[in-house]
């Protein structure tokens, strides 16, 4: 599994783009048999309002845009699945990570 920390990430629905502001947050990447599977945690979400959003929607479906603290660029589609009470989130990743197998 490798790990990274992420200096920025904002996700979007459609053409609306949500840019995400947090204490912390990483990228986690599971290369396992074959198949590769991506996650990202969130916590400190500031933005409680967008954390409601997704808790009370049945679409949670989200395109992602993420750079980690090296600077290497990643985007992706997943499923954002908000924990209010904690202002925290989880990113479970949908298909492939663009910009991971590339260098930085």
């Amino acid at each position: 599994m490798d790990t990274y920390e992420l200096a920025s990430l904002s996700v979007a629905q459609g053409s609306e783009a949500l840019p995400i502001s947090f204490s912390r947050a990483k990228l986690m990447v599971v290369s396992d048999y074959g198949t590769r599977l991506w996650f990202i945690d969130v916590e400190g979400v500031a933005d409680e309002q967008l954390l409601q959003r997704f808790a009370v929607s049945e679409e949670i479906g989200v395109s992602v845009k993420a750079t980690t603290i090296g600077g290497r660029r990643l985007e992706g589609h997943g499923f954002f699945h908000p924990n209010p009470i904690h202002r925290a989130a989880a990113i479970r990743g949908n298909g492939e990570l663009e910009g991971y197998g590339n260098p930085a």
